[in-house]
């Protein structure tokens, strides 16, 4: 059955020091979930043994480092990144960054931090 979702009526939860997460979509093969990180704000680098997944970016500006390479994703850019590819989203600038994280299988117990 198909269901309309948003940030409103999807599930909420935190991470890092003050960054916002919604799942859009949550079941065992596939997970689409939201996400805004503020200004200086990074993640933890991290890489996933299984899940691959596609960051596309909302609006902002988010810098991908990915296997020590790094990338700029502005706002309609994303990419994607392989199941044991070493990755960290920071958001380096002045405004939010507003972004899909799309896994598949979900990454979700399947994240090995650095």
């Amino acid at each position: 059955m198909a269901s309309v979702t948003n940030r409103h009526t999807a599930e909420h939860y935190t991470w890092g020091e003050s960054c916002d997460g919604w799942h859009l979509v949550r079941d065992r093969d596939l997970s689409v979930i939201e996400e805004s990180m503020p200004p200086n704000s990074v993640e933890v680098r991290h890489h996933h043994a299984k899940a691959q997944q596609f960051f596309f970016v909302l609006s902002g500006t988010a810098t991908m480092e990915i296997d020590g390479e790094v990338h700029q994703l502005s706002q309609g850019s994303g990419v994607r990144v392989l199941p044991g590819m070493r990755h960290q989203i920071r958001n380096e600038s002045r405004e939010p960054v507003q972004f899909l994280v799309i896994s598949q299988p979900p990454s979700h117990g399947d994240r090995i931090n650095e």
